[in-house]
């Protein structure tokens, strides 16, 4: 089968990279041939098919297309997307288009190719956040709050809420892009959406694609899972006996959104430190009253929150200053090693994330996590047996769950960590999740060929 994978990042950016390049290494080892669309960028990895990748656009930098009158439009529909596609198609000829994060930089003009008019491909997409059902993808409004106001698919909400990054230009310029979609019918040229967990199939059916959405969790590569056994610690109670320091974990970007800011003051309060420390404990019997003070706090990131963050752990003293650890950005097996030796890490999203990798790559290590009941999380974080689940941007309820992580003894942390293998490895293959993906292609092709 020849299967045309669409994103507009081609370099591993963010979670929907990963996802893009790890489903080509999938396709391949069952032996499909796979092509390329992306957009033209400096760290783009070599491809035999870029020849066909689209300009470069910036809509975040400050010199963007927001800012540009001349080339708003393009945010919307793109010409030369739809001119270099027709091009790919006619030379790679595909059975099936899986799409991925296509919007602004790539736009659904794509699927007004003709060579689309003249051959019937069925198309997937993958809908790695909610921008099918919301212009500013995240379903927070411009107040910060989880807002559902576009379900009704007037998106004009989000103009008048601000949606996106605080500016009416950009909140107007997605809503018209929303409404062009919906009116151009764009979404009827999808055969079948897929959604990364239950929730955000939830979520997309109650916006309108009902009937059209499937959920398939992500998966991690065979290299993932053998590196996150590599790195699991199934001893972390010796390294603590021999004089290492336990350590919940954030890593991610330090944004808002992330809840980085919660998970800061959560852990000053439950380790007793800084102002409001030891209020609102909301602790239950059997937990520890208070972080023993062998616990850390380790970050690994960077984002705009910080300088926020390094104030906040500042203006809480010098004790406060010895155990959270600001680490900066790691990736491969630095990071890996910092996962697999924490006790838990933290998923503390104040927004509806979808099927968050970070968690997958939790569990891989053996590591529980403390999870948020929101979005996709509440799938990955099974209360008592993968970890622990708190209110979302609730302070006190982060801090309790701290605090009940900090209780769990030996035995049962041993059970944990059996209980967090065994749910990647039933759920998370990723042979099973391309055997999985190419039955839904053949499916597509039956049903078109049988005019269904």
């Amino acid at each position: 089968m020849r299967i045309l994978l669409v994103n507009k990042y081609f370099y591993r950016k963010g979670g929907a990279e990963t996802y893009y390049f790890a489903l080509a290494e999938g396709l391949k080892a069952l032996g499909h041939e796979v092509a390329f669309f992306s957009m033209r960028h400096p760290s783009n990895e070599p491809s035999r098919w870029s020849k066909y990748f689209v300009s470069e656009k910036d809509y975040v930098g400050k010199v963007s297309a927001f800012k540009q009158v001349q080339e708003a439009a393009t945010l919307i529909y793109s010409f030369e997307a739809k001119r270099k596609f027709e091009a790919l198609l006619e030379e790679f000829k595909p059975d099936v288009i899986h799409m991925n994060n296509v919007h602004r930089q790539l736009t659904l003009s794509i699927l007004d190719a003709p060579y689309l008019k003249k051959h019937h491909v069925p198309v997937v997409y993958t809908a790695h956040d909610y921008i099918l059902v919301c212009p500013a993808y995240t379903m927070v409004n411009g107040h910060g709050e989880v807002c559902d106001a576009c379900l009704d698919k007037h998106f004009m909400h989000a103009v008048k809420n601000v949606c996106v990054k605080g500016s009416r230009t950009k909140s107007a310029l997605a809503t018209m892009e929303a409404e062009f979609l919906k009116f151009h019918h764009a979404y009827s040229k999808i055969d079948l959406i897929i959604a990364p967990s239950q929730f955000m199939k939830s979520k997309l059916d109650e916006g309108g694609f009902a009937g059209k959405t499937i959920a398939m969790q992500n998966f991690l590569t065979d290299s993932q899972m053998a590196m996150g056994a590599h790195v699991a610690n199934t001893h972390k109670f010796d390294d603590a006996q021999a004089g290492a320091r336990p350590y919940v974990l954030f890593f991610g970007r330090l944004s808002k959104e992330k809840g980085i800011l919660t998970l800061v003051k959560a852990f000053l309060q439950a380790a007793g430190l800084g102002e409001g420390a030891g209020s609102e404990t909301g602790v239950g019997a059997g937990h520890n009253e208070v972080l023993p003070d062998t616990w850390d706090l380790r970050i690994v990131g960077d984002g705009p929150e910080r300088e926020a963050i390094e104030q906040l752990i500042a203006s809480a003293g010098p004790q406060a200053v010895s155990r959270i650890h600001l680490l900066g950005y790691k990736s491969g097996e630095d990071l890996q090693r910092e996962v697999g030796n924490a006790r838990f890490t933290v998923l503390g999203s104040e927004w509806r994330e979808n099927m968050p990798y970070s968690g997958l790559e939790s569990l891989a290590a053996q590591t529980p996590i403390i999870g948020a009941r929101i979005g996709g999380i509440p799938e990955l974080v099974e209360e008592g047996r993968t970890g622990f689940t708190f209110e979302s941007g609730n302070i006190a309820d982060l801090k309790d769950g701290l605090l009940k992580a900090s209780a769990v003894d030996e035995d049962i942390y041993g059970t944990m960590q059996r209980r967090c293998i065994e749910y990647v490895t039933l759920r998370c293959g990723q042979q099973a999740y391309a055997e999985q993906l190419v039955d839904r292609y053949a499916k597509l092709l039956n049903s078109g060929k049988n005019g269904n």
